[in-house]
């Protein structure tokens, strides 16, 4: 439960690239992107996890790696750095899960706190840099 509180506050951080103003034709795919995660991420936090169990978060999490590597491919043109960084740190942040889903205990959940810092502060950096285009 912690972890995902942990994710939805990181991926959270893109909430802001939007623009209601501009028109769809004028938003550049990685917008689009960015909103998808917003989106997913949305979701992810109305999911009532107690009432429904952790299984109602499965797909959500495919959807959100999903989104997340289509925001990565659309980022890659004009934010490399960023978008590489993200790829790599979303990767690590899943390995950490499996590892803990495989693996429950302090050292699995001291792994994945860790690399959803990572993960945050990359999604920080790449929100930032949106910031002028979205």
């Amino acid at each position: 439960m912690r972890r995902l509180a942990i994710l939805v506050l990181l991926l959270g951080l893109l909430a802001g690239c939007g623009d209601d103003a501009a028109s769809a034709a004028d938003t550049p795919p990685v917008c689009d992107s960015a909103d998808a995660v917003r989106v997913t991420v949305e979701h992810i936090r109305n999911t009532n996890v107690s009432e429904n169990g952790l299984s109602q978060l499965r797909p959500l999490f495919t959807q959100l790696r999903d989104d997340i590597a289509q925001l990565v491919t659309d980022a890659q043109a004009q934010f490399g750095a960023q978008a590489d960084a993200l790829r790599t740190a979303a990767e690590n942040f899943g390995a950490a899960l499996q590892g803990a889903e495989a693996d429950p205990g302090a050292a699995s959940f001291t792994a994945v706190r860790a690399t959803a810092g990572a993960l945050r502060g990359t999604a920080q950096d790449l929100a930032a840099a949106l910031t002028g285009t979205c």
